[in-house]
């Protein structure tokens, strides 16, 4: 995940571009943090989903096909 440093950054440009605006400069490391956010959160979520096994309330696996190779590649279950 993203240190809190950058996290904060992202809150403080979002806040100035809705106040006042934001210089070119600030603008590129926004949309440059912005990115690298997204990143690490699809990462992270990819990740969770890859781990996570799913029941039906009958007790039947009912873990998508998909998810079932991705773990099976990754020895995961």
């Amino acid at each position: 995940m993203l240190s809190k440093d950058k996290i904060s950054r992202i809150n403080e440009l979002a806040k100035k571009a809705k106040s006042q605006g934001l210089s070119t400069e600030e603008a590129k490391e926004q949309s440059k943090l912005r990115a690298e956010y997204l990143n690490s959160f699809r990462s992270s979520m990819r990740e969770t989903i890859e781990n996570v096994r799913v029941f039906d309330a009958a007790g039947e696996e009912v873990t998508p096909q998909k998810v079932k190779n991705i773990q099976a590649k990754k020895r995961l279950h």
